[in-house]
């Protein structure tokens, strides 16, 4: 290596800078590092905390501590300033002996809800985000907010009790309660205490799914990595990231892709209660015209009834037996059904599995606690149709049904309220 090779990466990294700068113009937004103390200028906080020395992820270095280079640096820290400039040079006299030897000294910087600013070693933060390096050694303080019911401050303090445990700044939500369930995901009592070994393996299997999420788009959202993890954890296991091919892993990804974007609207249930088109094709579109379709369309259409109980045992399993026993006196050339009973959680999962295999195109899940297996089989096997009798379930990949149960108590309520005396 030479310093040749280190004013090439000058020149790439402001480049970059320079790209940057303008689309944060274009787009309205600060084209700078952000700048702590301005942030804290009108904060009310509780304290702060000396951290000590710590791996700093780069990801989450976003601005500075006060406002002294705030030009020298685009929003991604990349430079901004020309190659003849003093700033230029003993950047590149930086990047040249992190070629040689590595940059090995830390940094200091203040940590705020969850993000880094730079107090000393802003060149040392623009080199090695250059090279994409995922972390730097830094002394940290924690700025620690004030109490509130703010969500952003209740997911901070949820974050914090959660980095006693982890000790990892990467596991971080937007949602306040989102670490208990990643406990659960991973198969740790609550306040487990992860050891190196769990921590290091956590960090490697973190790092394969933000490439893929990346990869789809995730930095546009306005999520954490963690968030969408947790949501591939209820469909997936974490061997099966870890275990995965890249590509493979993309693909997995794919499958729940609507769900992960889910988590971005307020209110990403939508309920239907109108008959589609005439009501004689309510779960399948008018099928194309022509021969080649007429060929290859099935005569028969087979779909499983999976339930949690037995008919002999609930009400609700024996009503939507009846349905199924209507379903195939009156469509007895169009329909076949397979019923399992008595099954849920992974039994329900390997009772869809066999459905499957025999050619079920269609699943039933009869209760709300069969979300989990119908979540995890409809990604798996996204040309089968999974439904959940259940509402209030916002997961893209299975449609939700429910019956009209509200129009009864309504008639109830009218009759009950004209046989009131008062």
């Amino acid at each position: 290596m030479n310093r040749a090779d280190a004013m090439e990466q000058y020149l790439k990294s402001l480049k970059q800078g320079r790209k940057t700068y303008k689309e944060c113009l274009i787009r309205g937004r600060y084209p700078y590092p952000q700048i702590l103390d301005e942030i804290l200028s009108n904060v009310m906080v509780a304290g702060q905390v000396e951290l000590g020395v710590i791996e700093v992820p780069i990801e989450q270095i976003i601005g500075t501590k006060t406002e002294g280079r705030r030009s020298a640096f685009a929003e991604n820290f990349m430079p901004l300033l020309e190659p003849d400039t003093e700033f230029a040079n003993k950047w590149i006299e930086l990047c040249f002996a992190h070629l040689e030897d590595g940059i090995r000294d830390p940094i200091r910087c203040y940590e705020y809800l969850g993000r880094f600013y730079v107090q000393e070693g802003n060149k040392r933060v623009s080199v090695l985000k250059s090279y994409g390096a995922p972390s730097i050694s830094g002394y940290v303080t924690r700025v620690i907010p004030t109490w509130s019911e703010d969500p952003t401050i209740l997911a901070y303090y949820d974050f914090l009790n959660a980095y006693q445990q982890t000790g990892l700044y990467q596991v971080c939500f937007s949602r306040p309660g989102s670490f208990g369930k990643l406990q659960a995901a991973l198969g740790y009592e609550p306040g487990h205490v992860w050891e190196d070994e769990e921590r290091k393996l956590f960090s490697a299997g973190y790092l394969y799914f933000k490439e893929a999420f990346y990869k789809l788009g995730g930095k546009e959202l306005p999520i954490t990595v963690a968030d969408a993890l947790l949501v591939w954890l209820k469909v997936y296991s974490f061997e099966q990231l870890t275990d995965a091919y890249a590509s493979d892993r993309v693909k997995m990804l794919e499958r729940i892709w609507p769900d992960i974007q889910g988590l971005t609207q307020p209110d990403p249930i939508s309920m239907s209660t109108e008959i589609q088109g005439d009501g004689k094709n309510v779960l399948e579109p008018e099928p194309p015209k022509g021969i080649i379709f007429k060929a290859i369309q099935p005569n028969r259409l087979k779909i499983a009834f999976v339930n949690e109980y037995f008919p002999s045992e609930s009400d609700w399993i024996r009503a939507h037996d009846l349905g199924r026993e209507y379903l195939e006196t009156v469509m007895e050339d169009q329909v076949e059904s397979e019923n399992f009973y008595g099954v849920s959680g992974k039994e329900a999962e390997e009772a869809m599995e066999t459905a499957i295999a025999n050619g079920a195109q269609m699943i039933f899940a009869t209760t709300p606690s069969l979300i989990g297996a119908c979540r995890k089989i409809a990604a798996q096997h996204p040309k089968v149709r999974v439904l959940n009798c259940s509402i209030s379930m916002p997961y893209s990949g299975v449609r939700t049904y429910y019956s009209r149960i509200y129009e009864g108590k309504f008639i109830i309520g009218a009759i009950a309220g004209a046989m009131s005396k008062n």
